[in-house]
């Protein structure tokens, strides 16, 4: 049965195209040619006597065969190489087994029109990950090059993800590509090699933390490549690249990790593309005028196998080893984060023409909102024509209920006017909820509290302090003090998340950004940003700061107050002012 979530978000994804709904990403001649090589120098099973098994479990149409072939060409003759794929969309099949005829007409090729997935849970044990096989007949294979299909729970619908996630072992928010990773340890031999392509979203969300753990834990990783904002895509993928040998060695060591993301710093080299600028380190400039920083390092998964990935380097791990010295607590110690309101039904119950409607037709239960629109360091702007959402939710007796629209007969004539489109929330109705009600409408007896609001996507951290009782949307988080005595938390927390230092501290700790150098401040992230001690001289002193900036917020003396905080939170927590 479709989860209530999921149906909330059906409409946003019920118009999806074709190839997004299985997923349908073709790859750049230029990516799978660097996965090819990959895969070809890590390979030390080559033999005569018998032939070389190569499997893309998502052919598409075929250029991550065709590279491995070709770099396989000075290696192994064709004759003793078979080819094996699925792929579900048979007019591509049939366009990447004519590309194979031509390019390797001596290779034995052997594609179904069939689901991976499916393959794999018949002939190859769920949860053995390169162990026991269910079918004893099924062999596994030598070598694996994919670009799995990337489909979010949402466009997949319930009934697969569940699917997926019995068979697999998941849990949590499923993307079609865990299942196929954790599919393509299951047929890998132990010698084996495999070159995957990913979003590189897997390495730092909680639901990707069983992918991490099979990864880390059956096989071998010998190398992953964070490729950032790249671009490398016409979609909007982040990807990233996994290198694994089948089998663990049990060395316990941590493999290499590679990342490059678009800067605007100078650079110190010049190289073709982004891929050719893997081999270097530092900021490097390509040839059509963009600038990436590129590091090396290993792997950190900070002592656990399901652990965040990030890239750990000496002098990043040093600094970060200051900071935990330097903490007295987190954004946690503080209070609950919690994401804003989610009405599933925008267009009824949020507006900014309120106003406009005869006083006597407006509805009571009118409350401010604030959207990220309104975001800014410290203090939130003021905009023309503010959001309101009609909010029926009340607390009584210390639960949460729908008000008694008898008692507000302007709201619920409106509410009855949209009644139709509310009802049509199917998920909220089964649930034994009233067809009136917000399905995320989170404590209306906290939105009177001060809060600390920040922007979810954002390029620089974007915190804001708010007294005016206003709910909060769906598109930014917040978060309360435990204590309503300690409000100068929430203080001491708008100058870390503000500052320089919590970017410094974002990428060093959660190596995860977006497009055009923007990031994620989603629970997970802002949970550990790190608090100095509010009770000594210097934590007194930040938060002092920080209020005297809230109140210079939108003047001419901002920048200048806010930059001497931006120091003092630096000192306070590195030890240092930003270099």
């Amino acid at each position: 049965m479709e989860s209530a979530q999921q149906s909330c978000t059906s409409r946003r994804y019920g118009s999806v195209t074709a190839e997004k709904a299985v997923g349908a990403t073709y790859t750049p001649t230029i990516l799978a040619d660097f996965v090819a090589q990959k895969i070809t120098e890590s390979f030390q099973g080559f033999s005569a006597d018998v032939p070389l098994r190569v499997l893309d479990p998502a052919v598409g149409q075929g250029e991550l065969l065709i590279s491995l072939l070709h770099h396989l060409s000075g290696t192994i003759r064709q004759g003793n190489i078979e080819v094996h794929g699925f792929e579900t969309n048979p007019d591509a099949l049939d366009i990447a087994r004519n590309r194979l005829r031509q390019a390797f007409p001596e290779a034995s090729v052997h594609f179904e029109v069939e689901n991976f997935l499916d393959f794999a849970v018949q002939h190859f044990s769920p949860h053995g990950y390169g162990g026991l096989f269910r079918d004893e007949t099924s062999t596994p294979y030598d070598l694996v090059i994919a670009n799995p299909p990337y489909v979010r729970t949402q466009v997949m619908g319930s009934k697969q993800a569940q699917f997926l996630a019995k068979q697999f072992g998941l849990s949590g928010r499923v993307d079609l590509y865990y299942a196929f990773v954790l599919g393509i340890l299951q047929v890998l031999k132990p010698r084996g090699i495999a070159g995957v392509i990913v979003s590189n979203r897997f390495m730092t969300t909680r639901s990707g933390a069983g992918v991490r753990q099979a990864i880390l834990c059956n096989s071998s990783l010998k190398h992953a490549w964070d490729l950032g904002d790249t671009k490398l895509f016409d979609a909007a993928v982040l990807p990233a690249v996994l290198l694994v040998e089948g089998k663990p060695n049990g060395a316990g060591e941590s493999p290499p990790f590679t990342s490059i993301y678009e800067t605007r710093e100078t650079a110190t080299r010049k190289a073709a593309n982004p891929i050719a600028s893997l081999d270097s380190e530092g900021v490097v400039a390509i040839d059509d005028g963009r600038h990436f920083r590129v590091r090396n390092g290993n792997l950190d998964t900070n002592g656990t196998t399901d652990g965040v990935w990030r890239l750990a380097i000496d002098e990043d791990d040093a600094w970060l080893d200051t900071v935990a010295k330097n903490r007295w607590g987190s954004f946690r110690d503080v209070g609950k984060i919690r994401v804003g309101v989610k009405t599933c039904a925008d267009k009824v119950f949020i507006r900014d023409d309120w106003q406009v409607m005869p006083e006597t037709d407006r509805p009571e239960l009118l409350r401010p909102l604030t959207t990220h629109h309104m975001g800014h360091r410290f203090k939130a702007r003021k905009l023309d024509s503010p959001k309101q959402i009609l909010y029926a939710h009340e607390v009584v007796q210390g639960r949460r209920h729908a008000v008694d629209l008898a008692k507000y007969p302007k709201s619920r004539a409106y509410l009855h006017s949209h009644r139709d489109a509310l009802e049509a929330r199917q998920y909220l109705m089964e649930s034994g909820r009233k067809w009136y009600e917000i399905w995320v409408p989170q404590n209306p007896d906290a939105w009177g509290r001060p809060k600390l609001v920040f922007r979810d996507i954002a390029e620089t951290p974007t915190f804001w302090m708010d007294f005016s009782g206003s709910v909060v949307n769906g598109d930014c988080y917040w978060l309360t003090c435990k204590n309503d005595e300690q409000t100068d938390l929430l203080w001491l927390a708008s100058a870390i998340g503000n500052s320089t230092f919590a970017e410094r501290y974002y990428d060093l700790r959660f190596n995860n950004k977006l497009y055009a150098g923007r990031r994620r401040f989603i629970k997970q992230y802002v949970d550990d940003f790190p608090l100095p001690d509010p009770f000594s001289a210097r934590g007194k002193a930040i938060i002092s700061k920080a209020k005297s900036v809230y109140d210079c917020a939108h003047s001419s003396e901002f920048e200048t107050s806010a930059k001497a905080l931006d120091q003092m939170v630096w000192e306070a927590l590195a030890g240092s002012a930003p270099s």
